[in-house]
């Protein structure tokens, strides 16, 4: 089972019901919406990092943005801050100085269940919606794709970019949902519903346009594959405006990539 370790202010906050997120930078952990993992005291007593399992937790929610572009949506109740301003100061206190409003940040939201409950774990999420973009900043050049994932009552699960290089807008495309559909593969989805805003890809997903450029080939090969996994995929083109949250995930990559050119 992954672990989550937790300093003993925030362990104590969701022993009391009263916290139930945690807001990570530098993490590489590969957490997904439906997993069981470890939470993890850090208690400091007479020995240092002595840990203590606390329980057990369900995750429900994981969004990566920078945290310049953190939204009061994404907040836990139990998060507040006096101002953006001190946001930024209390991820410095944590991690250091080397943290700007470009510095990543990761929010895994969970249901806690404490090391002495035996009640069943929640459901994993069986329907969901996916909404996904891609980006080329020069067609071929710097590129990124972006999707979310909600539930059937459209609340946001995973909103999620990644850089992809030097690459074309259609490929880019194709792989924001390849990625997608893996992740929703991951949370145990069963039913899933597509919503994108390229005609392109959607009438090439339904059959209805043949796949004609040879460098498509492998990432649309790779989605029909994938799509066995699952009871039911259907594929919904919307306006531009309806994939916004999609869209915001590309761009915010590629501005972060035009920023940090050296880390690319």
């Amino acid at each position: 089972m992954k672990k989550l370790k937790l300093d003993h202010q925030l362990a104590q906050l969701v022993l009391a019901g009263q916290m139930h997120s945690t807001w990570r930078s530098f993490d590489d952990k590969d957490l997904t919406v439906n997993d069981q993992v470890a939470l993890i005291d850090k208690v400091v007593a007479d020995q240092p990092q002595t840990w203590q399992v606390i329980g057990t937790a369900h995750v429900n929610r994981v969004i990566e943005k920078r945290l310049g572009d953190i939204t009061e949506e994404d907040y836990d109740p139990g998060h507040t801050f006096e101002s953006p301003e001190a946001m930024l100061q209390t991820f410095k206190e944590r991690y250091g100085d080397n943290v700007s409003w470009d510095t990543p940040v990761k929010i895994v939201s969970f249901d806690f269940r404490p090391a002495n409950d035996e009640s069943e774990a929640p459901a994993v999420t069986h329907k969901v919606i996916v909404y996904a973009d891609g980006g080329s900043r020069g067609n071929p050049g710097p590129s990124a794709c972006g999707y979310i994932i909600m539930n059937d009552r459209e609340e946001v699960l995973v909103d999620k970019g990644v850089y992809l290089g030097v690459t074309t807008n259609n490929l880019a495309e194709y792989q924001g949902l390849k990625l997608a559909l893996e992740e929703a593969q991951k949370m145990g989805a069963r039913e899933v519903t597509v919503r994108l805003d390229s005609l392109l890809v959607v009438n090439q997903m339904r059959g209805k346009f043949k796949v004609k450029n040879r460098d498509l080939w492998p990432s649309h090969d790779a989605i029909k594959a994938m799509l066995k996994h699952f009871d039911k995929v259907t594929f919904t083109h919307v306006p531009r405006e309806l994939n916004h949250l999609a869209d915001a995930a590309v761009n915010r990559v590629l501005d972060e990539a035009a920023r940090t050119p050296d880390n690319r």
